[in-house]
């Protein structure tokens, strides 16, 4: 009986060593990588001058192209041909089957005549929403592409509000000369009182029981639309083509299945408000490649819905490769969130180079959204110029600018501890690995909730050039290794606040910093230090905040 019982709890003790482990198996074991399925079509082509298209810049072209992708759908599929010419147009309905080409010297420019876009059924930042019609959409379509090397313009600064602090004084009064009206605050111009009207109502649009699109129509102009928008459609190709100046979002596949986007230049002005390269959401088997993009807000994307809409639409964004990328001006190069409410699961993001975005590779979620951000493997970024920092999570994430303006002034966080329910967030088993970083203010930072800590998380050979080295706030089984840190800033370079099972090998500092390691809080346990340089330091560690010195152990 003895013998029995020993062997018995030998096994208890293998398996939940196991379980313990599991993090860092699941680390290791990284799933295979999709098969992206792409489009095919019939050679035959039809130019939409045969269907009454003119392109000169004035004659209004929306019902000749519509005419032209719904005849090409119902004969069988094929080439719809935008030739040399301005073609002015209103919103365009894609179809299955069809392959709209734009030619080189081809501008496809939306009208600024809001009556040409109905309100309809639609998605905004994650819930159902009324918006007006997007410029190009496609709904429950099957083998769709935009192709070539034209323009697609969504004449968006007819839609946008500016904030008066991105503009220079001349360019701001320029602005509000020309029209339009500007907030009680005099910090906001608007491009109609339609537009303000909506701002000052709280979530215009939002469907609600009971509300119709009737009761928007005061509020209109506020409902912008997002570029281009396709929905649950399967086997999507966007190629070639310049997607810029829209009045939201530029591209937005929602919940489509075999997406490639490859070699487009996605462009939005720099203050363009919710002006967003790309934003995959709740999709399935995505590829993103050769893209460059140059926008006003997040570049490259991931969301799966916001909140109780996200959740109950339970549909993840799985098996997506980005790679071969630049993003320049943006909120962040590449972005996981807010609206991550569904999930994500399964993405590689490979040499991908950032150039001035706000962030580099931006994590971000609050309390309330609830969803699991899992299995992200990060290899090969370039980071250039970048005002915040290299590498982010952050789950008090507020729908703020990243960067603060100049003079401007947040409040702290105030950290409390919830219970864990549904809308409790999650980010976890993350693979991030040969980072180069000239140029940020902080090179790794990690912010989690006191009940849900970021989790299993191991950043591998970074080069980081910043003014702060690294910061870890509430975060457990974090392995960073083989970091080098150049900073400006060094005392300390790095702090670790209520934080568990963290591993620091072989990281190393240009400049000798005058404290090494900081930890703070009383639940900061299990710290281990090695392989790591303490030659020339002033000082290895400091325990501050409830701390004791048993959290850390240092080995070299």
């Amino acid at each position: 009986m003895n013998s029995l019982r020993k062997q018995y709890c030998r096994s208890l003790k293998s398996i939940f060593g196991l379980l313990f482990s599991l993090p860092y198996l699941c680390m290791s074991q990284e799933p295979a990588r999709p098969v992206v399925q792409q489009v095919s079509f019939k050679n035959d082509t039809l130019n939409i001058i045969g269907h009454g298209a003119k392109g000169d810049g004035q004659f209004l072209n929306t019902a000749p192209i519509n005419r032209a992708i719904k005849s090409c759908s119902e004969h069988g599929g094929g080439v719809v041909l935008i030739p040399s010419g301005l073609w002015l147009t209103g919103p365009i309905e894609m179809h299955s089957n069809v392959n709209l080409h734009l030619q080189r010297d081809a501008v496809l420019l939306f009208t600024t005549d809001f009556n040409q876009y109905k309100l309809v059924e639609s998605n905004w930042e994650g819930e159902p929403a009324w918006r007006n019609q997007n410029p190009i959409s496609g709904k429950n379509l099957n083998n769709i592409a935009i192709t070539g090397n034209g323009i697609i313009d969504g004449n968006g600064d007819a839609w946008r509000m500016v904030k008066k602090s991105k503009m220079t004084a001349s360019q701001w009064q320029n602005l509000v000369a020309s029209g339009g009206t500007v907030d009680d605050t005099g910090n906001i111009w608007y491009p109609s009182e339609s537009s303000l009207r909506g701002a000052q109502e709280k979530k215009a649009g939002v469907i609600r029981p009971g509300t119709t699109a009737e009761d928007f129509k005061n509020v209109k102009d506020f409902l912008r639309p997002n570029l281009l928008v396709f929905t649950n459609c399967k086997k999507v190709l966007l190629e070639g083509v310049t997607i810029q100046n829209s009045p939201a979002w530029n591209i937005h596949p929602l919940m489509c299945e075999d997406l490639t986007l490859r070699k487009l230049s996605v462009r939005n002005p720099w203050y363009g408000q919710n002006g967003d390269g790309v934003d995959v959401e709740s999709c399935k088997n995505v590829l993103i490649e050769d893209c460059t993009f140059d926008v006003g807000d997040d570049g490259i994307c991931i969301k799966s819905g916001r909140d109780k809409a996200g959740r109950d639409r339970g549909m993840p964004t799985e098996n997506v490769i980005i790679r071969n990328n630049v993003v320049y001006h943006a909120h962040g190069g590449f972005v996981i969130g807010s609206e991550m409410s569904g999930g994500a699961r399964n993405i590689w993001v490979d040499d991908c180079s950032f150039i001035g975005t706000d962030i580099g590779l931006r994590f971000k979620t609050t309390r309330g959204r609830g969803g699991v951000v899992e299995n992200i493997f990060v290899n090969n970024i370039n980071m250039i110029d970048i005002p915040g920092e290299a590498i982010l999570f952050d789950m008090y994430y507020a729908a703020v600018d990243p960067v603060p303006m100049s003079g401007e002034k947040r409040p702290k966080v105030k950290r409390v501890t919830l219970p864990v329910t549904e809308e409790t967030p999650q980010f976890k088993n993350f693979h991030i690995k040969n980072i180069k970083a000239k140029g940020a203010s902080k090179g790794i930072f990690f912010r989690g909730l006191p009940e849900m800590h970021i989790q299993n998380i191991l950043i591998e050979d970074a080069t980081l050039e910043a003014t702060k080295g690294i910061e870890i706030i509430e975060a457990s089984q974090v392995n960073l290794k083989n970091i080098t840190l150049k900073t400006l800033e060094n005392n300390p370079l790095i702090h670790i606040y209520n934080s568990n099972d963290i591993k620091l090998e072989n990281i190393q500092s240009i400049t000798a910093p005058e404290l090494l390691i900081q930890i703070a809080g009383q639940q900061s346990h299990n710290i281990m230090l090695s392989k790591s340089s303490t030659k020339a330091i002033k000082a290895v560690s400091q325990f501050i905040e409830g701390s004791t010195d048993k959290s850390l152990t240092i080995k070299n």
